[in-house]
């Protein structure tokens, strides 16, 4: 049986290590990003401030996705009536 101790240990060096692939993986193709955050979901198992900035690290995506979604559906929007006689 793992102490508490040894466990937090172990998931902060298995979730850092996760965590520095992805940053490696960044400027290389690949999901350099979703690794991160996979990183940073297994860190925040054990450690309250990557839970915190998690959450905030997920309202920033979802806000820049919807952001990205409106641009989209603009950008189409005036190309339809550029093309419309």
């Amino acid at each position: 049986m793992l102490t508490r101790t040894f466990k937090k240990i172990l998931v902060g060096i298995i979730g850092g290590v996760v965590v520095l692939a992805g940053l490696l993986m960044m400027p290389l193709p690949g999901p350099g990003v979703l690794v991160v955050f996979a990183g940073l979901a297994i860190l925040a198992t054990e450690f309250e401030w990557c839970r915190r900035l998690l959450r905030r690290l997920k309202a920033a995506s979802r806000r820049m996705i919807q952001k990205v979604r409106s641009r989209i559906k603009k950008d189409r929007v005036e190309s339809e009536l550029k093309s419309s006689p």
